[in-house]
């Protein structure tokens, strides 16, 4: 894994310590990570024929580097669950995936919020409607971020958001790509430790 783009979260000399909000664009294929330090991707490959011990394994694989990744974090800002209703695919393997990282993260006391994939998109270009492609170019022009994938960009909204939630944004975002924050589902934030 490479990290790219070391991103600073906004502060004042007085003001509270920088929170530590890590994104995770949850996938079979590529699962993004934004963290403080930057951006990674887990990439990884699978089959169909897959057999359930290799299906096991590739998602033990893909958890354990994003928990290496995650490390203790305040809030992990994770995309919903999305195109388990699709044809093909491995519906049963995303959504398993999905839940394991989740509860993975809830069992260390990390706050988790689910931001769905529209509320991801309106907030980095503002549109709700807006492909992936656009969310990249979005993330690089506003973070001046360096990004390999469309998973690390989505992570890296998906970071900005928790940080903005926690009134630390990592730069100006236009009120109407703001609002995406309040259709998201954020945890108590006297739970978000500080």
């Amino acid at each position: 894994m490479t990290t790219t783009a070391i991103l600073p979260a906004a502060t004042t000399a007085a003001g509270p310590r920088p929170a530590r909000v890590v994104g995770l664009d949850i996938s079979l294929t590529g699962t993004g990570i934004a963290t403080l330090g930057g951006t990674t991707r887990v990439p990884t490959k699978g089959r169909r024929r897959d057999t359930i011990l290799e299906r096991h394994a590739r998602m033990r694989h893909i958890t354990n580097r994003v928990l290496e990744e995650v490390g203790t974090v305040d809030l992990a800002c994770v995309e919903g669950p999305v195109g388990y209703a699709t044809p093909g695919g491995s519906t049963w393997d995303r959504g398993g995936l999905w839940w394991r990282i989740v509860s993975a993260l809830l069992e260390r006391d990390i706050p988790v919020a689910v931001i769905s994939p529209t509320a991801r998109a309106k907030y980095a270009t503002g549109s709700g409607a807006s492909r992936k492609a656009a969310v990249l170019e979005a993330a690089q022009h506003r973070y001046g971020a360096i990004l390999e994938s469309d998973d690390e960009a989505d992570a890296l909204i998906l970071r900005a958001m928790g940080m903005h939630w926690l009134e630390q944004p990592l730069a100006a975002v236009p009120p109407g790509n703001a609002a995406a924050l309040a259709g998201c589902q954020w945890p108590d934030r006297e739970a978000v430790a500080r």
